[in-house]
């Protein structure tokens, strides 16, 4: 069975087809768990295109459950400064967007950087790179059956590479549409950007040997490597395994 998750500030978040679990440590140091039974199974999903923003949507939607089931969980940007740096790139992105000085591709790829911005600023501070480590731990080991390492082929962030490369084709095509027709071109190059990413994405998984592949994963590496992930530590390491274990429950009880 895969797993996805999602590593918090003081926990880790697991689910899978039909299920989801979440695990923090409570400031008494206690770990508490939250779980159950999906509403939205994005995992029936089988139409290419459609799949992709399907899963990312089904886990989205799992946020505002998981805080009302988990009052304590600390979502990963949930800090004043991380929100800040949201603000702050959605408004460069803007302007970015309004300038007439660079190309529809130059301006996709900045908008893209500025994009990581918060992401990174938000894996730079506190427990969250080493949950993210524990919660790739605990997924990857359980999925390989032996001992794995904190980085994940599957992590979001080899997605970096394939969305880099369909969002500047997107761009491309779109500021190609006619004035009229260049807002709702935009808005579709963005979700078939997407959608186009996770069908490469899914490729990779599959061909991790390939030339192509290797490229595409290496800016993903690099960031989950170097920012995004930490070793964690054994208590941190309990709470990802308590997570993946109520998860499993749910899943192989359904």
């Amino acid at each position: 069975m895969k797993l996805g998750g999602m590593a918090l500030q003081n926990g880790v978040l697991v689910h899978g087809p039909s299920a989801w679990a979440c695990a923090v440590r409570s400031p008494d140091g206690s770990v508490k768990v939250a779980a159950e039974n999906k509403r939205l199974r994005a995992a029936s999903v089988e139409q290419p295109l459609l799949r992709g923003p399907a899963r990312l949507l089904d886990a989205m939607l799992l946020l505002p459950t998981v805080r009302r089931r988990l009052p304590e969980a600390k979502l990963p940007f949930e800090r004043p400064a991380v929100i800040g740096a949201m603000l702050a790139s959605l408004v460069g992105i803007r302007l970015l967007r309004g300038s007439r000085r660079v190309s529809p591709a130059v301006e996709e790829l900045l908008g893209a950087v500025l994009s990581l911005v918060p992401a990174t600023l938000a894996l730079r501070g506190g427990e969250l790179a080493a949950y993210h480590g524990a919660e790739h731990i605990s997924i990857g080991s359980y999925e390989h059956g032996e001992p794995r390492p904190r980085e994940h082929e599957r992590c979001g962030t080899h997605l970096v590479g394939p969305l880099l490369v369909t969002s500047v084709l997107g761009a491309v095509l779109a500021a190609r549409a006619p004035a009229r027709l260049r807002g709702p071109a935009r808005v579709t190059a963005t979700v078939g950007a997407v959608a186009a990413a996770t069908e490469i994405f899914g490729w990779m998984v599959r061909n991790p040997q390939r030339p192509v592949a290797k490229a595409l994963a290496r800016p993903g590496h690099e960031l989950q490597h170097r920012f995004a992930t930490a070793e964690p530590s054994p208590e941190q390491l309990e709470v990802a395994e308590a997570a993946l274990a109520a998860c499993l429950e749910l899943e192989h009880g359904r």
